[in-house]
């Protein structure tokens, strides 16, 4: 596999240069009929950046969705980036804001993240045309196998503006996951009755995916953030006496809502929806993607996890002679959380802060603390009784 990925990625570097020769053929061509005629045949270019982060399994990038990705770009199946105009729009797309050309992410093939999950800078080249003026938005394409997670675009240079920055923060599955473009604004926020003319039809579109349409199941690659009565806490297939009354749309019980999922009523009952445990236990309960745990987030909280399991372990071989073992008996049994375990020695410690995996430094605490010690509240880091002050209890109230 190895040998024709080389032999592959050799290829595509011969190709390259051979694209680079010619680019610089028809350019010294251009300038020499420029010279004759006065007339400019090249149109100008507008350079940008591209951070993002390619998917990763916690803190480890997935090799096998990182070849299939390069893979796709060598099919010329690629990301392609498309600027939208704030300022004029196309009458032929009913005054919708006017597209500039295609322009694609550079280098993905030959830039490596490495193995532990990170951003990734890519170069992307406009053509710039001067209808546009200045782009308040732009479509992006993700023609390749896998989802990744899009940070920011910076365009410099923009004729009359200098650098636009775009703040995305959204993850962008495969085109074919989506019935529209994926698109993302400029940070300059509008009321509804001053956002341009040209990005109108839009902002409304983009209102109407995140809405939704109330139908369907919802997977991980939709945006929906819709609501649905809590018809899901019961298992009436496994009996009538696990059924659980609706709660939410009836006069007796009119509230709360949940995240709406679009899971398949069960048989024995339309009402309600299935099995909701066993999507739970499989990690498969909808959550809009953006609204999921970071890569940082999930490390910490399956880190935590671990730790509570541990605290459960040792509390299991302590002399049981508290009154009541599931449950606190003094707040020193609370202090004890972030006290004590195995101290870490020094040579250890640092080997440890090279470990690039967030989540084995958090397990470890590579600071001088214990293993497995939960970090100390920092309420209680100086004073241990500050938590009953009134000035804490204002502070938490506000």
């Amino acid at each position: 596999f190895f040998d024709w990925y080389s032999i592959t990625l050799v290829f595509y570097r011969k190709k390259k240069k051979e694209r680079k020769r010619e680019k610089k053929k028809k350019k010294m061509f251009h300038k020499v009929l420029e010279a004759i005629t006065g007339e400019k045949k090249e149109n100008e270019k507008i350079k940008g950046t591209v951070v993002l982060m390619k998917k990763n399994v916690l803190d480890f990038n997935d090799f096998n969705a990182s070849v299939l990705d390069r893979v796709h770009e060598l099919l010329g199946q690629k990301v392609s980036l498309q600027l939208i105009s704030a300022v004029n729009g196309d009458p032929e797309k009913g005054l919708r804001g006017k597209l500039g050309k295609l322009a694609y992410l550079e280098d993905w093939i030959t830039t490596f993240t490495g193995l532990t999950a990170g951003d990734a800078a890519f170069n992307v080249t406009f053509d710039w045309d001067e209808e546009l003026a200045f782009p308040g938005a732009f479509i992006i394409r993700n023609l390749h196998h896998s989802e990744f997670y899009l940070k920011t675009l910076t365009l410099e240079d923009v004729p009359g503006h200098g650098q636009v920055h775009f703040v995305c923060n959204s993850w962008v599955y495969p085109a074919d996951k989506y019935k529209t473009d994926r698109i993302f604004f400029t940070n300059q926020a509008y009321l509804p009755s001053e956002t341009p003319a040209p990005l109108r039809p839009y902002r409304e579109e983009e209102l109407v995916n995140l809405r939704g349409d109330g139908t369907g199941e919802l997977k991980k690659w939709h945006r929906v953030y819709d609501y649905d009565y809590y018809n899901d806490l019961g298992d009436p297939e496994n009996g009538s006496e696990n059924a659980r009354p609706v709660l939410g749309g009836s006069n007796e019980y009119p509230y709360p809502r949940r995240g709406r999922t679009g899971r398949p009523p069960t048989q024995t009952n339309p009402k309600s929806n299935s099995e909701l445990l066993k999507d739970f236990m499989k990690k498969k309960i909808y959550v809009p993607g953006d609204e999921q745990f970071g890569r940082l987030k999930m490390s910490a909280f399956l880190a935590y996890s671990f730790k509570s399991e541990i605290h459960h372990f040792f509390h299991k071989f302590q002399p049981h002679h508290e009154s009541t073992t599931d449950e606190f008996d003094t707040f020193q049994d609370v202090v004890k959380l972030y006290e004590g375990r195995i101290k870490v020695p020094e040579a250890l410690d640092n080997i440890l802060k090279e470990i690039p995996s967030e989540m084995v430094r958090e397990l470890v605490r590579t600071n001088g603390e214990a293993y497995f010690k939960f970090p100390m509240p920092k309420v209680i880091k100086e004073d241990k009784s500050a938590w009953t002050t009134d000035e804490e209890f204002a502070r938490e109230m506000l």
